[in-house]
């Protein structure tokens, strides 16, 4: 997009979401932010050719641009790890309009969607783990993003039934789910370190670390190595 169309997206976002409430992610939203903002129709269509689908995936990429400002400006350094992962997630929440979010999730239950929708998950759990410094160039870089897409979803689905003060439910239900992820990779490392569980239970884990992620040198991304030629690092 050049600056202008740029800034014409983010006008036309804008003025959506006085709209959404209304009439969800959708053709008539556009147009109603098109004529808000003044903006000729056929542009707007131009910019969000799949209407309430661009509008409703592009509302989730400012989301996810808010969320890594707030972890620039946080003292990850002082925390532990699960915790800065916990603050990712709240972020992430605290920086979404829950009708736009639940209207969007109406969307993205559509089957015809449900690509999208998955893309945009991974996507945010791929911010979040860039932001926190992950380094793994294995198949941890494929669970890492899954487990936390699942966390993100679960959490998204439970806030917004959410009516408890300053969404404290939440926040409690967030927790627990970092905990369980936290208590995964702890076991993972007993598996490694003892030699029967290793033996009978550790084929999985073996098969996941001979993957690699998408752009890491060595084999193509997504496939498994054997070991006797491991991959440059």
């Amino acid at each position: 997009m050049t600056t202008d169309q740029t800034n014409a997206a983010d006008r036309l976002l804008t003025a959506a979401l006085n709209h959404v409430p209304f009439d969800g992610w959708s053709e008539a939203t556009l147009a109603a932010a098109a004529h808000d903002t003044g903006l000729d129709l056929a542009l707007a269509q131009a910019i969000y050719p799949r209407a309430g689908l661009d509008l409703a995936l592009a509302n989730h990429r400012q989301g996810d641009a808010v969320m890594l400002a707030g972890l620039a400006a946080a003292d990850l350094e002082a925390m532990r790890y699960s915790d800065r992962v916990t603050l990712a997630v709240r972020l992430r929440l605290e920086a979404a309009d829950r009708e736009a979010v639940r209207r969007a999730a109406t969307l993205m239950a559509l089957p015809q969607n449900a690509p999208e929708a998955a893309r945009a998950m991974w996507n945010t759990a791929d911010a979040i783990w860039n932001a926190l410094g992950d380094t793994s160039e294995d198949g941890n870089w494929y669970s890492k993003r899954a487990i936390l897409s699942a966390v993100y979803s679960s959490t998204v689905l439970y806030w917004l039934g959410d009516d408890s003060p300053d969404h404290a439910d939440t926040w409690a239900f967030l927790e627990r789910r970092i905990a369980g992820v936290m208590n995964f990779e702890k076991s993972k490392a007993k598996v490694k370190a003892s030699p029967f569980l290793n033996a009978t239970i550790g084929l999985p884990l073996k098969l996941l670390e001979q993957m690699r992620k998408p752009g890491a040198s060595g084999p193509l991304p997504g496939a498994w190595h054997d070991g006797t030629n491991p991959p440059n690092r």
